[in-house]
């Protein structure tokens, strides 16, 4: 069977990281595409969901966050319910 050439190109990070994968599974980079192309024609589109897993946010909002959730841990504050974090600020603002 004489077959066609599609070339595609990818980050090497992103080809490393599948071909790991792949290789977890018993495949290669060439199979699996094989297998992405034929389960595209048995679904008749793209054989996956195409959904947001994460909000469309900036990385420095996300690092910020999680850097503040960090520091509540340290502090032992991380599972203040939110009357005590409204009496906490209430207090400090009748201390200033």
């Amino acid at each position: 069977m004489v077959g066609s050439l599609i070339q595609v190109r990818v980050d090497d990070k992103l080809k490393s990281y599948a071909a790991a994968v792949f290789e977890s599974l018993g495949i290669d980079i060439p199979t699996a595409i094989r297998m992405f192309l034929k389960r595209s024609i048995i679904e008749n589109g793209i054989p996956f969901s195409m959904k947001m897993n994460k909000p469309n946010v900036d990385e420095s909002i996300l690092n910020a966050m999680k850097s503040m959730s960090e520091a509540a841990e340290r502090s032992g504050i991380s599972n203040m319910t939110l009357d005590e974090i409204n009496a906490e600020i209430s207090e400090a603002r009748k201390e200033s």
